[in-house]
């Protein structure tokens, strides 16, 4: 999934999780245009050849594990109608890194956004190719729109660390990406060292974000994907989730909260998404759930679902919850 959004996207939960055991709590989509406008199903389908909305409700009732959906309404803020402003929660004294912001259009800057606006403080996780460019424009000013929050304060991003989350540690990395002109004058950017490096800065966090995915043949047909190409997808799409989580999880506090991303094409065909990337994001849902039932009692695990027809203008996000509650 190109984890890409309206730089003015807002992400705002419509109910809240109720925890319940073998049940799945299901709320009613809400498809907005980029200018706010209804968009019908019944154009949808008959444009996308998609017979109705069933097959994007998921049912995972057989699982032993808690799964709770929450609807949730993710629209441009230029049309008439706006969403409710930030997450309905309290995270004053929480801290969040989210792993894969690198600009301010996509899912991560979207997140961190109503994250900073519940209170929480800021940390994020950026490419290592794209960390100057980054860097840059947040100090001139470039993303002050974009960091306007609803109080018309700007969100603060407290540190900005490089990450290159293919990489456990610094063993990992093949001298070609070390002698690389765009890696040069960065440092510490392998998950384990980054992990390390908050853990030396803060001490500890409280919500981790998984919000990044790459696959360098994701326009290939699946026939046409090489083994290379389908690997590199399931490493930087969904084994890097495990990584994050396995190298955050000791600086994590109880009653913590893990995030991760998914797209309807893991479970269904999208024309297009190709290169291995429909089984990278089957692979991060399975992870997702085997680490709810290993942690379950220590942490929140949470899988955000997007559903996106970006040539219509219509984003709809879902939250499950695989511990009862979302924080």
């Amino acid at each position: 999934m190109a984890a890409t959004a309206a730089s003015s996207l807002q992400i705002a939960v419509a109910r809240p999780c109720i925890s319940s055991s073998h049940r799945l709590v299901k709320a009613g989509p809400a498809f907005r245009g980029a200018n706010s406008k209804s968009v019908s199903w019944t154009k949808l389908t008959s444009a996308c050849n998609i017979a109705s909305l069933e097959p994007f409700q998921r049912s995972f009732t057989s699982s032993p594990v808690k799964f709770n959906k929450v609807g949730t309404k993710a629209m441009s803020e230029s049309g008439e109608n706006k969403p409710v402003s930030g997450l309905p929660i309290d995270l004053k004294g929480k801290r969040a890194f989210i792993a894969g912001v690198a600009d301010d259009n996509g899912y991560g800057w979207a997140i961190a956004k109503s994250l900073a606006t519940a209170g929480a403080e800021i940390l994020v996780g950026t490419w290592v190719p794209a960390l100057n460019i980054f860097e840059t424009s947040l100090r001139r000013g470039k993303f002050d729109e974009s960091r306007v929050l609803p109080d018309g304060s700007l969100m603060e991003i407290t540190k900005v660390y490089p990450l290159d989350a293919v990489f456990d540690n610094p063993e990992d990395v093949p001298e070609d990406i070390k002698t690389n002109k765009r890696y040069a004058g960065s440092s510490n950017w392998t998950v384990l060292e980054v992990a390390e490096s908050v853990k030396q800065d803060f001490g500890s966090i409280d919500i981790l974000v998984h919000s990044l995915a790459n696959g360098p043949e994701v326009s290939k047909p699946l026939l046409e994907t090489s083994r290379n190409g389908y690997l590199a997808a399931l490493s930087a799409s969904s084994y890097s989730y495990v990584s994050l989580l396995k190298h955050f999880l000791p600086l994590m506090n109880p009653g913590g909260s893990s995030i991760s991303l998914t797209y309807i094409a893991s479970e269904r065909i999208v024309p297009g998404y190709g290169g291995g990337m429909s089984s990278a994001k089957a692979a991060l849902e399975s992870d997702t759930r085997v680490s709810s039932d290993l942690f379950s009692t220590y942490l929140h695990i949470n899988l955000i679902v997007v559903v996106s027809f970006p040539e219509f203008g219509i984003f709809y996000v879902s939250l499950y919850s695989f511990s009862g509650t979302c924080f």
